[in-house]
């Protein structure tokens, strides 16, 4: 009986395979990629004091835990200090900006995969919106 390598688990990544010790790398270091799959996941690296500008989240819920180095996460409450190993729900449409710390960030982000592009016409934009990949 032949298998259905679609329904197998299978190793992705390794974590190594995402650290940058000369700390160039700006944004996903790692993405989820095999097809068919339910989720998206990346790793999202933020040089020291980059920042991903204030915006609504999309509407699903998002998973970030936090690797390496720290950060801020600032919300429409409360800031919260990102450190390894915190995780954060983030709650569909929530207002978010991530800034690296003094030795830059990286997290794991964890979602629902997005529905593909549709041909229609688009709804308007909102304050906040862009073409950034990172959660």
């Amino acid at each position: 009986m032949e298998k259905d390598d679609a329904h197998l688990p299978r190793v992705v990544g390794m974590i190594d395979e995402t650290m940058d010790a000369t700390g160039t790398v700006a944004g996903a270091a790692w993405r989820l990629t095999p097809p068919g799959r339910g989720l998206d996941a990346n790793v999202i690296a933020l040089p020291a004091g980059d920042e991903i500008a204030r915006h609504d989240g999309p509407d699903l819920d998002v998973l970030i835990l936090g690797l390496d180095g720290a950060g801020t996460l600032e919300t429409a409450g409360d800031d919260i200090a990102l450190t390894p190993g915190i995780l954060v729900w983030l709650p569909p449409r929530s207002q978010r900006r991530f800034i690296a710390g003094p030795q830059g960030l990286r997290y794991f982000s964890v979602h629902r995969r997005k529905g593909g592009l549709t041909i229609g016409t688009a709804p308007p934009a909102t304050q906040g919106e862009g073409t950034s990949a990172r959660s």
